[in-house]
């Protein structure tokens, strides 16, 4: 192995004003506050987390069962429970603000207005560097109408960029026609990031009880078997639009990462993963300089997006 060159390795990424030490993150909902992570992972490490999604006021979420295991991943309806916006900036935000990596603050509302008012809120914590806008999440009403039609997408965007000074990132659903149109939606209304994939709707039945097996009935699909599908969104995404991309779904192990990054993601996040590996994310960044080096590059910014495509 080339020791000089592994550590020369430039892991540092741009997505608009938002920089981040290196492209590995973790997902939304998957990670908790960090502080129930903080046994596991080495915090300062990461290149950024993402809390669990907040609300303008408590969610109790969805009746259970809210997860379930299925072929491949899982389907979840947790239905953005949490404690509202107040709460977290009274007791998250200040432990967040220790953790020594960019924190992205996930955010969802049901109303345009709420995601601006939401996001003036939260621009005031010098400790968040970036606003993750969930406009996609399939187990709750009103969310995915944001994230399947592009005016309403652009307009929550738009809102939320003019509130408050803090980088902008648009989390888009899977569950659309097509998907482009949502990431151009997003870059016009001033969204430095897209995130692509939210989870994909799903269900799942127990023929013996004649019941459906989560209590919501429907929820979204993660893991493994979803990469595909997100690993297709990146692609088109990164073909057609002008905007930097995260990508997410079914990312596990650096191979994944790399994928994501030569098909067009500057940076990724680790969702379902940290459920059954808590510890996934930093043998991830461990072996990223290795695999930078591999492909005969010296940073990450160098193989974003440098998927050959062979033409007839």
């Amino acid at each position: 192995m080339n020791t000089s060159s592994t550590t020369a390795a430039d892991l540092s990424v741009q997505l608009g004003r938002l920089q981040l030490p290196n492209p590995i993150t973790v997902a939304s909902g998957t990670f908790g506050y960090a502080r129930e992570m903080e046994t596991f992972v080495d915090l300062a490490r990461l290149g950024g987390v993402v809390p669990k999604t907040v609300t303008p006021q408590p969610r109790q979420g969805n009746h259970p069962w809210r997860t379930i295991e299925t072929t491949g991943g899982m389907l979840n309806s947790i239905g953005l429970d949490n404690d509202g916006v107040d709460a977290f900036c009274e007791h998250h935000e200040p432990y967040l603000s220790t953790i020594g990596c960019p924190v992205i603050v996930s955010i969802a509302a049901p109303t345009a207005d709420e995601y601006a008012a939401m996001a003036s809120q939260l621009g005031k914590c010098k400790s968040i560097s970036a606003i993750e806008l969930n406009v996609s999440c399939p187990n709750v009403s009103g969310g995915v109408d944001f994230g399947t039609d592009p005016k309403m997408c652009e307009q929550v965007v738009a809102g939320v960029r003019a509130s408050c000074d803090t980088p902008v990132i648009a989390k888009l659903t899977p569950n659309v026609t097509r998907i482009v149109e949502m990431a151009d939606a997003a870059r016009l209304g001033g969204a430095d990031a897209v995130t692509a994939i939210n989870t994909l709707l799903g269900m799942a039945v127990d023929w013996r009880t004649q019941k459906p097996s989560l209590g919501n009935v429907m929820g979204g699909l993660s893991g493994p078997c979803i990469k595909p599908v997100a690993l297709r969104c990146v692609h088109q995404i990164s073909q057609s639009v002008n905007v930097p991309i995260i990508g997410v779904g079914g990312i596990a192990t650096i191979d994944d990462v790399m994928d994501f990054i030569v098909a067009g993601a500057s940076a990724v996040q680790i969702g379902t993963a940290n459920f059954y590996d808590p510890t996934v994310s930093m043998k991830i960044i461990e072996q990223l300089p290795n695999a930078i080096s591999e492909l005969n590059a010296t940073s990450v910014r160098d193989v974003i997006g440098s998927l050959k495509l062979e033409k007839n």
